[in-house]
């Protein structure tokens, strides 16, 4: 019975959206045609709305010598991919970021609203409405903060692998046994704050707090959506800002280039387990005694910083007559890590101060924000079609999407008003 009223509803819904629409006392639409187009009145078009399915007769004005035509109508209603309007747009682009796919964004959308949607659409509608939100995003101005200046603002990097189409990985170095690749690394970031700790004094983030990007592109570009983002949230005005990462030099570029005032913080989880991998090289013939001396020097380091385990290192390596070369290569490149990480890893005055000292955030992050949408079984990616959903994902996660889509209107409008549809020599 709900499902029959449901319906309904719906088809009065639309039958009222169609007279509305079509009504141009209300919705003007003739104009003037410009130079060299010929008008042509009352075309139909099928759209989709929030009630299902209308056609809408509009004006067509048609350039034969460019092959293009416009319908300020649709401009005007802001329709888009050429047949949605803007309230199903939205619904489209929530659904095909947070369902699995796209055929089960049509289907959820569905069983939710009732709507009939044919899924091929949704790439399409994406791939039409994700760079124009990506360019309004950019120009967002950044958010007052809500209750003063924020006490203490995160940023984080990690990279994870997406499952690419066969040419998009053409002449890329991999980790397969021919050295060819089957992923392509999408460059995460997030940025988070935190106002308070708990009774214990440990860190606790604000709720709600965390945005991210995502990107295809090479370490300077994530590097610059990162700080864009960041300043949006606050990072102009943060009383401390804190850089968390794990040992891969871009991420700690990243952090040099865009947020020099920034303190670094090495992953504690990473830094545990080069920890181990030290002592392996210098115990391997004893496994017991190497996690006994893994698990001294990581409570050592968290207690206060890793300058006790370097010394300790240095002086068995050296006074080791047992250990073979390949031994003593790894625990040098071991103690070299730490040597060249050593301002990041003073733990102990971190966490008295209050600071996370972990990058679990933007790890998590990896499989909530990218995994689960673009990481799913048979799934394999254009660069183009991934970075669209990888970019309206972060922005749906983020509490900027209205303010973006609003904003893509404008941009859109203004790119209309500039664009020349024709080369001169055609006129």
């Amino acid at each position: 019975m709900e499902q029959e009223l449901r319906a309904a509803l719906l088809r009065d819904g639309r039958r009222m959206v169609e007279q509305l629409l079509n009504d141009r006392a209300l919705l003007p639409d003739a104009q003037a045609p410009r130079a060299l187009e010929t008008h042509h009145r009352e075309r139909p078009c099928r759209v989709q709305t929030l009630f299902g399915p209308i056609v809408l007769r509009r004006s067509y004005y048609h350039h034969a010598k460019s092959h293009t035509g416009r319908c300020p109508l649709d401009e005007a209603l802001d329709l888009v991919a050429g047949s949605h309007t803007p309230a199903l747009a939205r619904l489209i682009c929530r659904a095909s970021t947070h369902s699995g796919s796209f055929n089960q964004a049509a289907s959820d959308l569905n069983d939710y609203s009732g709507l009939q949607l044919d899924s091929r659409s949704f790439p399409r509608l994406v791939s039409e409405v994700a760079p124009g939100l990506r360019q309004a995003l950019a120009t967002l101005p950044a958010a007052p903060p809500a209750t003063g200046a924020i006490p203490v603002l995160y940023v984080s990097s990690d990279g994870t692998g997406v499952p690419m189409r066969r040419e998009e990985l053409e002449g890329i170095a991999g980790k397969q046994p021919d050295g060819s690749a089957r992923t392509r690394e999408v460059k995460l970031g997030c940025v988070f704050t935190q106002s308070t700790t708990d009774e214990n004094g440990e860190a606790l983030r604000d709720a709600n707090s965390t945005s991210y990007i995502g990107t295809f592109q090479g370490c300077r570009e994530a590097g610059i959506l990162l700080r864009q983002e960041a300043l949006r949230r606050g990072y102009g005005t943060a009383r401390e800002v804190v850089y968390l990462g794990d040992g891969a030099a871009w991420v700690w570029e990243n952090a040099r280039a865009n947020f020099p005032d920034a303190v670094q913080i090495l992953d504690f989880y990473h830094a545990s387990e080069h920890a181990g991998a030290l002592a392996a090289a210098l115990w391997g013939s004893d496994p017991g005694k190497a996690r006994e001396m893994q698990s001294t020097w990581c409570h050592q380091m968290k207690a206060t910083d890793s300058s006790t385990m370097i010394e300790q290192a240095q002086d068995l390596l050296q006074d080791s007559l047992t250990l073979s070369a390949a031994q003593r290569e790894e625990a040098q490149r071991e103690i070299n890590y730490f040597t060249t990480h050593a301002r990041r890893t003073r733990y102990g005055e971190f966490r008295s101060r209050g600071w996370f000292i972990g990058s679990g955030v933007v790890e998590a992050g990896c499989k909530t924000v990218v995994g689960r949408r673009l990481k799913q079984s048979g799934m394999f990616w254009s660069q183009s079609g991934g970075e669209d959903i990888l970019s309206l994902r972060c922005l749906m996660l983020s509490p900027q999407f209205d303010a973006a889509w609003d904003a893509r209107r404008s941009i859109l409008a203004t790119q209309r008003s500039k664009a020349r549809r024709w080369s001169t020599s055609l006129n």
